[in-house]
C-alpha cells in the first residue's frame, strides 16, 4: 500500500507543477495581450486623434466600425469618422485625450475588450471625462478597433 501512496504523491506533485506552468503561461498570455491594446490604444489616440493622422486612423479602425455615444446613439459611419478627424487639421482648438485608466480582458478567440475612462483637453485645459467600451479584433498580428460604446461623458471636475 505504502508503493501506492507515493506514486499517488508524485503524480499529484507532478499534476500541482504542470496547472502552476499553466497559469504562468496564462498570466504571460494576458500581458502580452494588455500591452498589445495599450499599445494600439496609445496609436489611435496618442498619434491618429491626436496629431490628426487620417491615415493611422484609418489603419486601426475596421471598415465595419459601430459607433455607439450616450450624446448622440448610434452615430457616424465609418467615413465620416475619416472626414472628421482629417477636419480636425483646421479646427483652430487644439484637442487632445488622455487615457486615465482601463481594464483589457481577452474575448476567446476574437480579440479583446478594453473598458476605460478617458479625459479629453482643448488646448491643454481639461473639458471632460467619459467612459468607453472597445472591441478589438485580431486578425492575423494586426488589431482593428471594430466597436466603440462611448458614455457617461461629464465635465472634468477638478478634484478637491
Amino acid at each position: 500500500m505504502l508503493p501506492m501512496i507515493n506514486i499517488l504523491v508524485l503524480f499529484m506533485l507532478f499534476l500541482s507543477r504542470e496547472a502552476l506552468a499553466q497559469t504562468k503561461s496564462e498570466d504571460l498570455k494576458t500581458d502580452q495581450l494588455k500591452t498589445e491594446i495599450i499599445k494600439m490604444d496609445s496609436l489611435l489616440f496618442d498619434v491618429a486623434f491626436n496629431q490628426c493622422d487620417a491615415a493611422l486612423f484609418k489603419k486601426i479602425i475596421g471598415d465595419d466600425v459601430e459607433f455607439y455615444d450616450d450624446r448622440y446613439g448610434f452615430n457616424i459611419p465609418y467615413g465620416n469618422e475619416i472626414k472628421a478627424l482629417s477636419e480636425n487639421y483646421t479646427r483652430a482648438e487644439n484637442i487632445k485625450r488622455k487615457l486615465d485608466f482601463c481594464t483589457i480582458d481577452k474575448l476567446g478567440d476574437f480579440g479583446a475588450v478594453q473598458v476605460g475612462e478617458h479625459t479629453f483637453f482643448t488646448n491643454d485645459i481639461p473639458e471632460g471625462t467619459g467612459k468607453f467600451i472597445h472591441i478589438w479584433e485580431r486578425k492575423g498580428k494586426e488589431w482593428k478597433l471594430k466597436r466603440i460604446v462611448t458614455y457617461g461623458h461629464k465635465p472634468f471636475e477638478k478634484n478637491a
